[in-house]
């Protein structure tokens, strides 16, 4: 059982990864990648904390006994916290499903998380087992299956396009298995519950990152297999010594603990691949912005041609609008632009010569800035009237990289068209204004794409 659950951790880290990585701005996928990565190292520090128990069984008399038992309650409250965490998690990453539940999400991360959390910390610190533990599983299970039931329903109701259906099925039994993690099932039907229900997180992240790529106009499971065949090779390489010692050996407190970590590593290394070469990057070349740039655009770009769709991108407004607006929003990152739909526009395959991901990406952002470009007003240089608001809320923020919303942003360094403008911003546009406003001058860069008026 051991190996078993030692797989399953393993498939569950990686999804987790998986989707976080892929689209790591996105509320959505970080919650949920966060919520397989906790329902992971439950099931690792449940593991550890079985063979401990059995390792201070067969220790019984022996002095060693006592440590084991304070270790094995340490474990026994991380597991509690780790197991329940996904539900609460899993909460917040099917509400971003939810059409305009802007104003429920705020709700949920600023009253629903903080008392959940609390009610969590209360249930650890009540012990296991004893009996007024019952009221406190109560409390503890309606703060965690009440939202969950309430965004279900707004799920099935809302349906949203292709994925609808299986997430609101894995949410259904999900929810129910949680039911059974507020009140376990002991011995080994309680661990086939808990292996069930990461069957039906697995289900979830699927579902979510199967809307990341609708949303962004990306295939799939081309890039879901290479990952996965990534990492069962490398954590099967690894981990595999340290399962073949546990089956010639006993498996140790120790070898539990090691066989889960190496799998952890394994994963992680190659499912991030991508963030740790950046960040070796800064290490090894931090006096050369130019090679770090370039390294970055390759790796950028051969992430990017597996999810890059095959033929022309849609032709439908309102879908070739949605597709601008990402593109927009990923502006500076080619990598993003190389897996764009758009970047198999016909009017590209006349400007380039070659068919390289790197050069469609770059020919892409450049008929972007003319886009936004014709957006400009031609009475002056700049300026922040309203005829200049769409122009404005796309150039800067996007082609000159402005982040005045952002916390700890400050004036320091930009050029004084910028200063001007990220005051422009802070005074006189509201967040959600400007989000709005960039909704619209989206439509115009699309309608302008669409119909090819190239001047």
């Amino acid at each position: 059982m051991l190996l078993a659950v030692a797989a399953a951790a393993g498939l569950t880290w990686w999804l987790g990864f998986y989707v976080i990585v892929r689209d790591p701005r996105e509320r959505g996928p970080r919650r949920a990648g966060l919520g397989l990565l906790a329902y992971g190292l439950a099931l690792a520090v449940g593991q550890v904390r079985a063979v401990l128990e059995d390792a201070g069984a067969e220790a019984s008399g022996e002095a060693p006994v006592g440590a084991l038992t304070g270790i094995e309650g340490v474990l026994a409250g991380a597991e509690g916290v780790l197991i329940h965490l996904p539900v609460l998690l899993w909460t917040g990453a099917v509400l971003t499903l939810v059409p305009g539940s802007e104003r429920l999400d705020r709700a949920w991360s600023r009253g629903v998380v903080p008392v959940t959390l609390v009610a969590l910390a209360w249930l650890v610190l009540s012990g296991q087992g004893a009996e007024a533990d019952v009221a406190v599983r109560a409390v503890t299970g309606v703060l965690l299956l009440a939202p969950l039931a309430g965004v279900l329903v707004l799920l099935v109701r809302a349906r949203p396009p292709r994925i609808g259906p299986l997430a609101a099925v894995a949410t259904l039994f999900f929810g129910l298995g949680a039911a059974l993690l507020v009140f376990p099932l002991p011995g080994p039907a309680g661990l086939l519950a808990v292996l069930a229900i990461d069957v039906d997180m697995a289900l979830l992240g699927v579902a979510i990152a199967m809307s990341s790529a609708f949303q962004a106009g990306e295939a799939l499971w081309r890039d879901m297999l290479r990952s996965l065949l990534g990492a069962a090779v490398v954590a099967g390489a690894t981990g595999g010594q340290v399962a073949l010692a546990i089956v010639l050996g006993e498996p140790t407190p120790a070898l539990a603990a090691l066989l889960f970590g190496v799998v952890a590593v394994a994963v992680a290394a190659q499912t991030l691949a991508g963030p740790v070469h950046r960040a070796l990057d800064r290490i090894a070349f931090p006096g050369d912005p130019e090679i770090r740039r370039e390294r970055a655009e390759l790796r950028d770009s051969s992430e990017a041609l597996p999810r890059r769709e095959q033929g022309p991108p849609p032709l439908d407004e309102a879908e070739f609008t949605r597709l601008t607006r990402r593109a927009l929003a990923g502006y500076g990152d080619l990598g993003k632009l190389a897996a764009s739909p758009l970047a198999n526009l016909p009017v590209i395959d006349e400007r380039i010569t070659g068919d390289s991901p790197l050069e469609r990406a770059a020919e892409l952002r450049r008929l972007l800035l003319e886009s936004i470009q014709r957006l400009k007003p031609r009475d002056g240089e700049s300026g922040t009237s309203e005829e200049w608001r769409f122009y404005n809320v796309l150039y800067f923020p996007y082609v000159r990289g402005l982040r005045p919303y952002r916390r700890g942003a400050v004036r320091d360094g930009l050029t004084p068209e910028d200063r001007r403008a990220f005051d422009w911003f802070l005074r006189e546009v509201p967040e959600r204004t400007l989000y709005n406003w960039q909704n619209a001058a989206a439509k115009l860069v699309a309608d302008d794409l669409r119909t090819g008026n190239r001047q």
